[in-house]
Parts: structure tokens; sequence; C-alpha cells
């Protein structure tokens, strides 16, 4: 049987063969009794607060969740719509035991997911889903009476997190003109309004959610809208939202993409001359493209990799104390100002700095020039011999000697199906694509099933 959780949470078809109002109450039920007894005094009456994004499926399984929490003697704070890293501030803000978001993040809106937070509004370990997902359907002893959880609405948690953002930001937004797309998702609302506040000029799109519109054509999968409405509007910048607002990529004043490589090398030297990058580090992952390596590099900021995903990120970030880190599709962590990717907070940090400095977005993005990066997907080859296969190996090493450190090659399996990503960064976009599309043949060949 495969595992429940996956990279980030429980996700899939809502209401199809896994995202069901069953599982939501069952796994809700086996949570509660993980997370709500961890470290707790006996009598201790466990807390969580749950939120969702727009999605008209998060309707039906929030109230699921809720009802199986309230039913295992969890008190819940209802917290409504907000954005993921909302949810994760106020587990911590309201010192609950947990939290609970319910997201499908940048699919689209047919897909539905589960995630959780520990106390402290931190992502939880691998083990600790696994303690969940063995406790799905064991027996356990129902509360009855005054020991069944009660339920209120979180009515306050909007301006918690808005007075949250607000205080973290290190200057004004005075004299920007900013286009937010909120991808008809978590951050429609707050993500305008906390911009307002700060005193830019805030032009919406993409911030009219219905429940079906979430991620269909606005957002930060989908930038061509955002690109012409920066353009019409005159803006200084746009920021682009995913459905649970914890990924945020920009665009300039001329409709140009500003990656989050970009955005991260921005916000690490902005840091760095604030004396407010530990150990003068930023955590990026192996899929970060090397001219951002190189940037940091000229600037005396050293750049610690992990593997791929947010989460990986995180435990690097805090086990070493590092406080800046993320990857090259907008989930950005600020740690010393919260727990998970805030795309709201990153777009704030952002526009900040270009009202700091006067700088136009466009030329703070010249401060890293991004390699041509190509990624191919090789199907149908056994993954797990890519590292043990003899030609595959010499093939790679082959290809990096032609590069010659003007370039780099990574070969990643994937964990959820026969593929391998074959990714090559080069001087020259063909000399990239025909270094991947020899390695990617050498691939095939060799690991075929």
């Amino acid at each position: 049987m495969s595992r429940l959780f996956g990279t980030d949470g429980v996700r899939g078809l809502a209401n199809g063969p896994l995202i069901t109002a069953e599982l939501a109450m069952s796994v809700s039920i086996a949570a509660a009794r993980v997370l709500g007894q961890a470290g707790a005094e006996p009598g201790h009456r466990p807390k969580a607060v749950v939120g969702r994004d727009p999605r008209a499926s998060g309707e039906f399984l929030s109230a699921a969740v809720v009802a199986g929490l309230a039913s295992a003697g969890v008190d819940v704070y209802d917290a409504g719509v907000l954005p993921t890293p909302a949810v994760a501030y106020l587990t911590a803000d309201a010192g609950a035991d947990f939290g609970v978001m319910l997201s499908a993040s940048h699919n689209a809106m047919p897909d539905n997911g589960i995630k959780f937070f520990a106390k402290g509004g931190h992502k939880l370990p691998d083990e600790v889903e696994d303690q969940i997902e063995a406790a799905i359907g064991q027996e356990w002893t129902r509360p009855t009476g005054p020991d069944v959880g009660r339920v209120v609405a979180m009515v306050d948690g909007h301006t918690r997190y808005l007075s949250h953002l607000l205080r973290v930001l290190p200057n004004p937004l005075d004299g920007l003109t900013v286009v937010i797309d909120g991808a008809h998702g978590a951050a429609s609302l707050v993500s305008p309004e906390v911009f307002r506040l700060a005193g830019a000029t805030v032009v919406e799109i993409g911030t009219q959610p219905d429940g079906l519109n979430i991620n269909d054509g606005y957002g930060s999968t989908h930038l061509d809208v955002l690109r012409s409405a920066v353009v019409a509007h005159g803006a200084d910048l746009g920021i682009a939202h995913d459905g649970d607002a914890d990924r945020c990529l920009a665009v300039d004043a001329d409709g140009n993409e500003v990656d989050g490589d970009q955005i991260m090398a921005i916000l690490a030297v902005a840091l760095k001359e604030r004396g407010s990058l530990a150990h003068d580090t930023l955590v990026a992952t192996v899929m970060s493209n090397l001219g951002l390596i190189q940037a940091m590099e000229r600037h005396g900021i050293r750049v610690a990799q992990t593997g791929v995903g947010d989460r990986y990120v995180l435990e690097e970030m805090r086990r070493s104390g590092y406080s800046l880190g993320g990857e090259q599709s907008g989930h950005v962590i600020f740690l010393e100002h919260g727990t998970t990717g805030d795309g709201v907070l990153t777009g704030l940090m952002l526009a900040a700095r270009v009202a700091e400095t006067g700088r136009p977005l466009s030329e703070l993005a010249t401060v890293m020039t991004r390699l041509p990066q190509v990624l191919v997907n090789v199907k149908g080859v056994d993954t797990s011999r890519v590292e043990a296969d003899a030609g595959v190996q010499d093939a790679v090493r082959a290809a990096q000697g032609v590069l010659d450190g003007s370039g780099r090659v990574l070969l990643r399996k994937s964990g959820t199906e026969p593929v391998v990503r074959v990714m090559v960064e080069a001087g020259t976009e063909s000399q990239a694509k025909d270094t991947a599309e020899r390695l990617a043949a050498v691939v095939q060949e060799r690991l075929a099933l």
C-alpha cells in the first residue's frame, strides 16, 4: 500500500477515490489523537486552527475536518478562507496544538488536499505523518458530554495575520503602484488589503473567487494576464500568488517575469546589507539556477542546497539557523517571521526593496543572470538504477566536462512515477537543449523498462 501523505500533505481529486469527506474526518480524528496529545499535561484540552482556500470542495471537506476534530475532543478555531501561511502563523499565535489547511495549492479546482501543522505552525516530519496514518481506523474512546470539542469562528484571524505582515515590513510602499494577482485563491482579500495598508496603490486581478475559478488562467502558473495588466496600468511591478498563497512570482514594469531565484537573490542581498542574513547564507534547492549561486558568490553569500521541496529547505534552515531560503517556484521562507513559504510576505518584502532603493525591479533583478535551463522528462524507465548505471554516469561526467564550469547537469528521479528528470544549464539555450536531449537518449536506452 502506498503512503497516504505526499511531499505536502494528502492531495488528489476532491470527492474522488482519495480526498473524500470520510477520509477528511478519519484523518482528522487520527491527527487529533497524535497531535492533540503530544506533550500534553493530564486533563489537557487540545486546540486546533482550521483554514481553507476558496475551492467549492473545501466547504464540505473543512466541515468534515472540523466535525472529526470536535468529535475527538478538540476545540476548533475555524479561520475560514485564509492563505496557508496565515493558518501556520495563527496556529502559533493562538497557542494551538496543531493546525489544518484544506488546499491543493496551485492545482486546478477539482483537486483538494489536507495538510497539518504541528504546534508552533511547523510542517510535520515524515515520522509524525506516519503515526497519523497508522492511527486511522484504530479503536478509540469517544469523548462525551462536556468533553466533546467546541467550534468557534476565528473572526479576528484575518486582522491578526495582516497585523503580523505589517509589523515585519522594513519600510512603507508609498509611491508604488502594484498589480496583485490573487489567482482567485486564498489571498484574494488579504494581499490587496495589506499592500494598500502598507502605502501602495493597488490594481487587483484574479481576486473574485467563486469556488470554481481558482488558478483558472490567473496566478503564479499563468502570468500572461498579470504581464498585460502591469504594462497597461503603468505599474511598478506585479505580484502573482498561487491558490493558497504560499508562493510569489513577480513581473517588472515591462512585463518580464522575475522568478523565485531572482526574488531570493534580491532579498538575500537586502538582508545582508541590513546585517539580517543569518550566517550570510541562502538556502535553495538543487533545481535553483546556477546563475543564483554565481551571483551570491559575487556578493559574499553562501548558498546551501537541499533536495527539491520547500520542506527540505525549511529543515535545513531550522537545523543550521539560517534566515532565508526558498525555491525557484516562488516558495520563499523568512524563518524569523514565519514557519512556511509565504507569498504575501515575499511580495511585500520585494516591493519594500523597490521602494527603499528607488530602483526599478528590472534593475534589481540584474543582480543575477539566469543561465538557460532545459528540463527533459524521460518516461518509462527504471529510476532505481540511475546512480548505479555506469553508462548513464559516464554520460553525465562527459557532459559536465564539456560544459567546463559554465553550466551543470542534474539527473533527478521521480518519487511517484517511472520518470527521470534531466536538467541541464549552459551558456546558451541551444547548448543546454542539445546536451539535455543527448543525456535523455542515454537514460532512455540504458534504463528502459
